[in-house]
C-alpha cells in the first residue's frame, strides 16, 4: 500500500500544535514521543490505492501513565476539526460516562488552549458534546450505561479502556456496519490490559485478535495493532523489561516511581498483582479468591484430542442442576495403556428458554459456548434430563465407562434409568469427607503436570469460580452458595474424581458386583 508523507505530516503536525493539559506539562506543546509519532504517521499516512486510509481499526494497548489519554483526546480533536468530514460524528466510548468523559475533557482543555479551534468550537457541557461550527462535525461522549441502538453514523470512534466494557453490545453497535456511510471511518481502541481472569470480555476478545495480527497468525490489512506489555514468563523486576512495557518511561513516568512500586510489589501479593497489571500491562489471570489459580488451568491444557481417548476407560461424574445452575458432566481418564497421565473431558447443559437472561446475569457467552459444543441447550426453562441421559449413553459407547459419581440431589431417577443400560453411578455425598480427597488429588496431579484437560472456556470459567470451605483439619469442599458464579462443571469433575480416587487406590472390588450405593 502507498505511504503518503503529506497525509502523515498533516496528522502529526496538527496534534503537535495542541498543548498538554496536566501537571508539569500543562501548556507545553504536545510534542509526540517517537513511539507516538510512529503510530500517528503509520495510521494516517498509509493509504489504499483509492487514496483512503488503509487502517480502519487502531488497537493500542499500553500501561497507565504512558500518555494514552492525551493521545486519545488528540485523535478526537483531529477527527472533529481536521479530518475533512462534513457533518462527521466522533464518539468517545467507554463503560461508564465518567470514564468516557476523561479523554473528552482533555480534548476540551486542548481546544481551550488553541484560539483558532476555540473560535470554531461550540461546547455544550451538560451533554458532553462539542461541535465544529464550520463542518458541523461533533464529538460526543457515549457510554455503555446509556445509548440508543440506532442512528449512529460514526466517522471516528475512540474506545477508552475497552477491557472494562460490561458486555459487547456497545462495541457491536458502534462497529458492525456503523461506518458504512463514511469514506474512511476509523475506530481507535486505546486501552490498558484488563482484570479479566475469565477471559470472556470483549476487551480480551479484541486483545487476542490483536495479538494474532501482531504475530502474523491473522492477516487483516484494516487493523493496526501495537501492544506494549510484558509476557508472563519475563522477569518483572528487571528494569530493562520495564522499558519494554512502558514506551514513555523516563518521559511521562519517572523510573523512580516504578522502582518504588516494585519494592512494595516484591513484599505484598496484592501489590504485585497491581504492579503486573498497571505497570507491566499483563492481563490479570488470577482471581482474588478461589480454589486454584487459573494460571494452573491454563498451563495444563493437554496436547491431545478427543479421538485419542476413544475406547479408553473413564470415570464419569455428574452434577445435576437446580433452576439457576448448569448441569455438568466430566469424564476422568486414569493412566492406562496408551495414556501416561490423567485426562478429563467436561461439558454442560443449560435451558434454552432463559439463556439470554442468563447471559446478561452471569456476563458470559453461553450462546457462543453452545455453538462451540462445550455447552448443550435443552428446550424449556429447566434442563431436560432426557437429553443428558441420551448424551451419557452415546458417550458410554465411545468410551469404556467405569463407575461414575453423582451428587445424590435429584439424581436417582436418572441414575436408575442409566443403570438399566449398564451405566452405573455411585452417590457422592457433598461433604468434606468425600470431596476433600478428590480435590486435593486433582490439585496434586495438576501441579505435578500429571493431569491435563482439553481447552474448554466454559470449564475454565467454572474452575476459576470455585470458592472453598475449609475445616480445622484443612479438609476442603466447594461452596456453591459462596461462589459468585457457576461452578457446576468443576463439581462434576470432583464427583468423578471422588470415585476414581477410591477405585484406583483399591482396585476392582465389591463395586464391580453390586448396584448403586451411597458413597
Amino acid at each position: 500500500m502507498p505511504f503518503d508523507n503529506e497525509s502523515a505530516l498533516l496528522a502529526t503536525s496538527f496534534i503537535e500544535c495542541l498543548k498538554h493539559t496536566d501537571g508539569e506539562w500543562y501548556g507545553k506543546p504536545f510534542n509526540l514521543l517517537p513511539w507516538q509519532h510512529g503510530i500517528i504517521s503509520d495510521v494516517y499516512g498509509t493509504l489504499t490505492n483509492e487514496r483512503s486510509r488503509q487502517y480502519q481499526f487502531v488497537y493500542l494497548e499500553v500501561p497507565k501513565k504512558n500518555g494514552k489519554t492525551e493521545l486519545a483526546a488528540a485523535a478526537g480533536v483531529y477527527h472533529t476539526f481536521c479530518d475533512g468530514e462534513i457533518r462527521g460524528e466522533v464518539y468517545g466510548c467507554a463503560a461508564e460516562r465518567s470514564q468516557a468523559s476523561i479523554a473528552f475533557d482533555v480534548a476540551v482543555e486542548m481546544i481551550e488552549q488553541c484560539p483558532p479551534l476555540k473560535k470554531r468550537c461550540k461546547y455544550t457541557a451538560s451533554k458532553k458534546r462539542l461541535e465544529d461550527t464550520k463542518t458541523k462535525t461533533f464529538y460526543q461522549v457515549l457510554s455503555a450505561e446509556a445509548y440508543s441502538k440506532h442512528g449512529y453514523k460514526p466517522s471516528a470512534v475512540i474506545f477508552d479502556e475497552l477491557h472494562a466494557q460490561p458486555n459487547r453490545q456497545l462495541w457491536d453497535i458502534m462497529t458492525f456496519g456503523a461506518g458504512d456511510a463514511r469514506r474512511q471511518p476509523i475506530w481507535w481502541v486505546i486501552t490498558t490490559a484488563g482484570d479479566d481472569p475469565d477471559r470472556n470480555s470483549i476487551g480480551w476478545e479484541i486483545h487476542e485478535k490483536a495479538q494474532k495480527i501482531v504475530s502474523g497468525e491473522i492477516v487483516d490489512p484494516r487493523w493496526y495493532c501495537r501492544i506494549y506489555g510484558l509476557p508472563e514468563d519475563a522477569d518483572p523486576w528487571d528494569e530493562e523489561n520495564w522499558h519494554k512495557a512502558n514506551p514513555s518511561l523516563g518521559h511521562t513516568i519517572p523510573i523512580e516511581k516504578v522502582r518504588q512500586a516494585a519494592i512494595g510489589a516484591r513484599n505484598n501479593e496484592a501489590e504485585e498483582r497491581l504492579f503486573r497489571w498497571l505497570r507491566l500491562n499483563q492481563w490479570i489471570s488470577v482471581k482474588r479468591i478461589g480454589w486454584l489459580p487459573l494460571t494452573l488451568w491454563d498451563s495444563t491444557v493437554g496436547k491431545w484430542s478427543k479421538a485419542d481417548l476413544v475406547g479408553k476407560k473413564c470415570y464419569p461424574g455428574l452434577d445435576l442442576s437446580s433452576t439457576v445452575d448448569l448441569t455438568g458432566l466430566a469424564l476422568v481418564f486414569p493412566p492406562q495403556e496408551g495414556l501416561e497421565d490423567w485426562r478429563v473431558l467436561i461439558e454442560g447443559w443449560i435451558p434454552e428458554d432463559n439463556m439470554k437472561e442468563r447471559i446478561q446475569r452471569d456476563g458470559v457467552p453461553y450462546d457462543r459456548w453452545v455453538k462451540q459444543s462445550f455447552l448443550h441447550a435443552t428446550p424449556g426453562n429447566v434442563v431436560d434430563y432426557e437429553f443428558v441421559e441420551a448424551r451419557i449413553l452415546t458417550l458410554s459407547k465411545q468410551y469404556k465407562f467405569l463407575h461414575g459419581g453423582t451428587d445424590p440431589w435429584n439424581s436417582r431417577m436418572l441414575t436408575q434409568r442409566l443403570q438399566k443400560e449398564n451405566v452405573e453411578f455411585l452417590e457422592v455425598s457433598q461433604n468434606m469427607a468425600n470431596m476433600s480427597p478428590a480435590m486435593k488429588e486433582i490439585e496434586r496431579l495438576l501441579r505435578s503436570g500429571q493431569f491435563t484437560h482439553e481447552e474448554n472456556p466454559l470449564a475454565r470459567w467454572c474452575f476459576g469460580n470455585v470458592v472453598t470451605a475449609v475445616d480445622g483439619n484443612e479438609n476442603i469442599k466447594p461452596m456453591k452458595n459462596k461462589s459468585k458464579d457457576r461452578i457446576d462443571l468443576t463439581v462434576a469433575w470432583i464427583n468423578a474424581m471422588a470415585i476414581a480416587v477410591r477405585m484406583e487406590t483399591t482396585g476392582p472390588s465389591v463395586y464391580e458386583e453390586r448396584g448403586v450405593r451411597t458413597f
